[in-house]
């Protein structure tokens, strides 16, 4: 990789202009470092094969209230290893959410979130939010009985909210009921807004860890 950096360097000149961004502080590695300080490698592993596996899925799956059930059969049964695929962008979602809890969970223990470090913890605070609304909004995509009725009640939890929780419900249902529009909503919401978010936060995240270093272990 090394090799095939410095010839595209060598034609485009990546490195000087960008020396801050490439180059890495040299803090040093911090006592007690554990397999523990992997999750949040894995979290965005698995992230990477959510994109990955998101961008073939979306190639046969049709966001429409009278196909949409057709096209994830169709994926599953009639397309070339889409069986795999689906099953991969499944796994991966559910392996996703639990590697970013437990890396939550470990730097809550470690409290690494201490200065100056706080920035950085809501951030990943904020990233399992937005993979949770993930998870949320790929449930109804199969657009069966199931994702069906448990999108029926998370969404009517929003109507719970004082004062403004029937606006937030049509909100995110895109209408009063559950039908084609909310379909369509949670679709852009998944396949979209949630995904571009969530690299912003990665990115941050990424960055702050980079100058900031390893938070050092209890």
């Amino acid at each position: 990789m090394g090799k095939i950096f410095d010839w595209i360097d060598r034609r485009f000149g990546v490195k000087e202009p960008h020396k801050k961004f490439l180059q890495r502080p040299a803090f040093g590695m911090p006592e007690k470092v554990n397999y523990s300080y992997c999750l949040g490698g894995m979290s965005f592993i698995y992230f990477l094969m959510l994109v990955c596996t998101g961008l073939l899925l979306s190639m046969y799956y049709v966001p429409s209230e009278k196909e949409a059930f057709k096209s994830v059969a169709a994926i599953t049964n009639d397309v070339t290893l889409g069986w795999l695929i689906r099953g991969l962008h499944k796994w991966s979602a559910n392996l996703f959410i639990i590697f970013i809890m437990l890396h939550t969970i470990r730097v809550f223990v470690s409290q690494a979130y201490r200065p100056p470090r706080e920035l950085n913890w809501m951030a990943g605070v904020l990233g399992l939010v937005i993979a949770m609304a993930s998870g949320f909004t790929g449930y109804l995509l199969p657009w069966d009985q199931k994702a069906y009725w448990a999108t029926e009640v998370g969404t009517s939890m929003f109507g719970t909210v004082p004062f403004i929780g029937d606006y937030l419900m049509r909100f995110v249902r895109g209408g009063l009921d559950i039908d084609g529009a909310t379909l369509i909503r949670f679709y852009s919401m998944h396949v979209l807004f949630l995904p571009a978010s969530m690299a912003i936060i990665l990115w941050a995240h990424f960055h702050m860890v980079k100058r900031q270093g390893i938070a050092k272990s209890l």
